[in-house]
């Protein structure tokens, strides 16, 4: 029990430091954070995220997190550049070089390289006085007190901090640029986060059948379309307007409680005015339909007519929920 108390007060512990290392990020959150915002905005080139160790894990990231609200990012590893991918750097690219100590190797002898090409460069690290901060047309503070780490050696807080302060610089630069879910969706066309953003209910509905019966059709009729159609329901139709549905639920309460259904129509057991979804609305709209009351099954309409029927199974095997 000894043991398993201090383990869970080394995890507690671990979060209440990188907490406070999120925290101290607040007074980093300045002119140089808001105009390092503005030259991103502005640039007419990409943005070259670098580092080495962690600090290159924490930047690919950021690279992916930019890339998809609409900032071109590209990572280059410090080591690999001073052996030859420094040329994936273009003359209007802007630079983050991310660094806990700002004094590594590889970035001494990277910088000096980029202030050659004229790249405007951004520090995104742990020292301002380092050699990096002092090279640096701007900064990105992402000092912590010291690493969750015991031996305050393995990065922890550090980089944190540095995924933090990437998350910001993403979320500001996607404010500016007006950045829609639309926009979003155009990025993200895969997965279940993309189809929540673009899929539509006209995508889905015509590849099932079209129940429907009218008001004076027999409970055998309404029976035999609910079975063939496979969708669990049926349309009651008026002419050509919706009057109603009928579940396989309709139906089972009916027997419960009927003795003689031979006289009995669709318009005696329909549920009137059914809830109904435009055939172009987003499915994720279908859903939060059926959620809200408690249905599995949607007709859809095109305008004023009846055109198909999405169900609940449907969006499932779409993988939204």
């Amino acid at each position: 029990m000894e043991r398993l108390k201090k383990i869970k007060k080394t995890g507690l512990n671990t979060i209440e430091k990188e907490l406070s290392a999120i925290n101290g990020l607040k007074g980093s959150i300045n002119d140089d954070f808001a105009r390092c915002v503005e030259e991103i905005y502005r640039s007419e080139g990409r943005v070259i995220f670098t580092g080495i160790g962690k600090s290159a894990n924490i930047a690919t990231k950021i690279v992916s997190t930019l890339n998809s609200t609409g900032t071109p990012s590209v990572f280059m590893h410090a080591a690999d550049a001073i052996h030859g991918d420094l040329g994936i750097i273009r003359r209007d690219d802007i630079v983050v070089c991310i660094s806990k100590s700002g004094e590594t190797p590889e970035i001494k002898v990277l910088v000096p390289l980029l202030k050659a090409r004229n790249n405007f460069l951004i520090g995104m690290l742990g020292n301002i006085d380092s050699y990096l901060a002092r090279q640096s047309d701007l900064i990105l503070d992402t000092t912590v007190e010291s690493e969750a780490c015991p031996n305050n050696l393995a990065p922890t807080a550090s980089t944190t901090a540095q995924l933090v302060m990437g998350d910001a610089l993403a979320v500001a630069l996607l404010e500016v640029r007006g950045f829609t879910a639309n926009d979003f969706a155009r990025y993200h066309p895969g997965g279940s986060l993309g189809k929540k953003l673009y899929l539509k209910v006209s995508d889905i509905y015509p590849r099932n059948e079209v129940p429907k019966v009218v008001m004076e059709d027999t409970i055998r009729s309404v029976i035999v379309e609910i079975s063939s159609k496979r969708l669990g329901a049926a349309v009651v139709m008026d002419k050509d307007r919706i009057a109603g549905i009928i579940t396989d639920g309709d139906l089972r309460r009916m027997l419960e409680r009927e003795t003689d259904i031979n006289a009995i129509h669709a318009s005696d057991i329909m549920s009137e005015g059914p809830k109904t979804i435009e055939s172009e609305s987003l499915v994720v709209n279908a859903l939060e339909i059926m959620r809200s009351n408690n249905i599995t099954q949607l007709p859809v309409v095109k305008g004023q007519k009846y055109v198909g029927v999405i169900h609940l199974h449907d969006i499932l095997n779409e993988g939204i929920l």
